[in-house]
């Protein structure tokens, strides 16, 4: 009976929260974003290039700290055209350059973080510096305090990573398996790499709300590796990683309005969960 009781007070407590302008924004952005990062995730695992992912979001918090200084009234217009920029940069490493892609990203990480908060530190006029960092880094309640603008930019931004990656599917695909033999048949790899540049650091950007700077890696690459260990060709891993990550997303954000727990730490919390039962089904599937 007690357990009945506790059951219906958590769905009561739910659909009074989902009342709210604001958790509804949260789980539009968050199934949006969840859904892109998942698409372009299976194509950085394949291309060994996952780590990428924590590289741009700490290079998109060192430009936030700049915009923050300069006091933009919108952030993106700061924030996005660096980390597009950084993103085309770190993705043509290891070709024509000496630093390899893995020690260029580490230097890019580790230094735009560094900036970041000492600049602000240096020239922060908020009151609350340890709150906005740590809101910042790992999301803590920067995705319940959306405005309807940002919930629409994030919508058509979102939509044309969708569009964009269903267009182009076959040309992704080609780079990422075989990127040589594509080259040989006459695709313009280097302009696809260019996109695929682009449509990270967009979905970089907008991760940056949902689960932070510091756990955008883990929304990339869990839902990627999860569908792995169960399927084998590209397209159902991606679109296993898409359900994936989507049902996670939506998971860790009802988790975190019940037990009031911060949401980017709950949302990769049940990427974990997920990894490991795909895991274990992977390796029974495996066995049989």
């Amino acid at each position: 009976m007690p357990a009945v009781k506790g059951a219906g007070w958590m769905l009561d407590k739910l659909m009074m929260s989902l009342q709210f302008p604001f958790v509804q924004y949260a789980l539009i952005v968050g199934v949006l974003i969840a859904l892109c990062s998942a698409l372009l995730g299976v194509t950085l695992v394949l291309k060994r290039f996952s780590f990428i992912g924590d590289g741009l979001s700490h290079v998109a918090f060192g430009a936030m700290a700049i915009a923050a200084v300069l006091n933009l009234s919108n952030e993106l217009l700061l924030v996005l055209p660096v980390t597009v920029v950084c993103a085309v940069l770190l993705l043509r490493t290891g070709k024509n350059t000496k630093i390899k892609g893995d020690a260029a990203i580490a230097m890019i990480s580790v230094g735009a973080l560094a900036i970041g908060y000492l600049i602000m530190n240096l020239f922060s006029t908020s009151t609350n510096l340890t709150g906005d960092v740590c809101s910042t880094l790992v999301g803590s309640v920067s995705i319940l305090t959306l405005t309807p603008a940002e919930v629409w930019l994030c919508v058509i931004l979102s939509i044309a990573v969708m569009v964009i990656f269903v267009l182009f599917y076959n040309k992704i695909f080609a780079v990422t398996f075989d990127e040589s033999f594509a080259k040989a048949t006459g695709t313009k790899t280097d302009a696809y790499n260019l996109l695929i540049a682009v449509i990270i650091a967009v979905i970089i950007v907008l991760a940056m709300n949902l689960v932070g700077s510091l756990l955008i890696s883990a929304l990339i690459i869990f839902p990627a590796l999860s569908a792995m260990r169960v399927f084998k060709s590209f397209k159902a891993v991606t679109i296993c990683s898409a359900v994936l990550s989507v049902i996670c997303a939506l998971t860790g954000l009802m988790i975190s309005i019940l037990a009031e727990t911060p949401v980017g730490s709950t949302i990769v919390a049940a990427d974990i969960v997920a990894f490991a039962v795909f895991w274990i089904a992977g390796s029974i599937m495996n066995r049989a």
